[in-house]
């Protein structure tokens, strides 16, 4: 600690001070603009202003000075962005949680009664807002994109990093990316005119959205991510493993399936858990193609009804609701974003798993 306090005094002392005052007036106004946006301040405008002139100051006087300064305040602004995120969705979700709050062994759970129930009816006298519907058909079709995007996306990265020529590697990969630049809207769009007319007439369903179709559409969205992330962890694998494999007499294939794949596996699992993750958030293409009924399917596994996910109930209601309605769609905010930040969580240990292990730590 107090080396670090000395070279802190040094890296000051050879600091020149108008340096030293760009920094310090940058911060001051960057801190006031914050602080102006958060009251909604007619003078924020101005606080920002003043942070732009700073920097730019700083980075002709001073610019390696100016750098350091630039990315420490953005990666500070971001952290500090997600906590006021994380705290304003669970703040507005807070009343219907203490409204319909439930008792088990003697300990008061806040919004238990949002899970103890299967309706969602805002309109009656006493209103029901049950979060199990959309539950339900966000599981349903989280487990159809998976299966979708998984398989598919393991097999693409394993084919544009191992087994593609060149050629067709230069080719391939820049296409699988520009997927992921495609509106979620388009896929949706041509989900509700082709797919699920389609399967409409040929299955015989009652309706066009069904949580099986979603499912696929969603999948083939999440495609380019498990694909992408897949590849870097294949890739990943030392060549000295490949060449030695190879070498004792294997082939390609089983050279991929017994080395390549078991290697990298920590890295393929945490890309289809980023996959999951863009399944559950998808909003747009579950909006046009389901019902938009909460309603529970029956059985539970049946795929083949599409009534409501979390991200479509928000899409649908957040514009006409007030009071403890419009406090519900927050609550299945809280859903999706504690979700999705356990899934991101568990990719980040998963890839540090394969880290290690590809680095000969274990």
């Amino acid at each position: 600690m107090a080396s670090r306090l000395a070279r802190f005094a040094e890296f000051v002392q050879d600091t020149d001070n108008d340096a030293v005052a760009a920094g310090a007036l940058g911060t001051l106004a960057l801190l006031g603009a914050f602080a102006g946006f958060l009251v909604s301040s007619p003078y924020t405008s101005v606080f920002l202003a003043g942070f732009l002139v700073a920097v730019a100051y700083g980075w002709l006087r001073h610019q390696e000075l100016a750098a350091r300064g630039v990315t420490l305040a953005m990666t500070v602004s971001t952290v500090v962005i997600l906590a006021l995120i994380t705290f304003f969705i669970f703040y507005e979700a807070w009343p219907i949680l203490a409204d319909r709050s439930g008792t088990v062994f003697g300990v008061t759970v806040p919004g238990l009664g949002l899970f103890t129930t299967t309706a969602w009816d805002p309109a009656v006298a006493s209103p029901s807002y049950s979060m199990l519907p959309m539950i339900q058909g966000t599981v349903l079709v989280t487990v159809v994109a998976t299966v979708v995007a998984g398989p598919l996306g393991v097999a693409a990265a394993l084919f544009i990093s191992e087994i593609a020529p060149p050629a067709v590697r230069e080719v391939v990969k820049p296409g699988v990316e520009i997927l992921a630049g495609i509106p979620s809207i388009v896929y949706g769009f041509l989900g509700f005119t082709v797919l699920s007319p389609w399967a409409s007439d040929a299955f015989d369903l009652v309706g066009q959205g069904t949580y099986l179709f979603v499912g696929i559409v969603v999948g083939l969205m999440a495609l380019p991510t498990v694909v992408s992330v897949a590849e870097d962890a294949i890739n990943s694998v030392p060549e000295s493993m490949k060449s030695g494999s190879l070498a004792l007499g294997t082939t390609d294939w089983q050279t991929m399936t017994t080395v390549t794949i078991p290697t990298a596996f920590s890295g393929v699992s945490a890309a289809v858990l980023l996959g999951v993750g863009r399944a559950i958030g998808e909003t747009m293409a579950a909006t046009v193609m389901l019902r938009n009924t909460p309603t529970i399917a029956e059985p539970l596994y049946n795929v083949f009804y599409g009534f409501e996910t979390l991200t479509s109930l928000i899409a649908a209601n957040y514009g006409s609701s007030a009071g403890l309605q419009k406090d519900a769609l927050f609550v299945a905010g809280c859903i999706l974003f504690v979700t999705v930040l356990f899934l991101s969580i568990g990719s980040q240990l998963i890839e540090r798993r394969m880290d290690r292990k590809v680095g000969g730590v274990e």
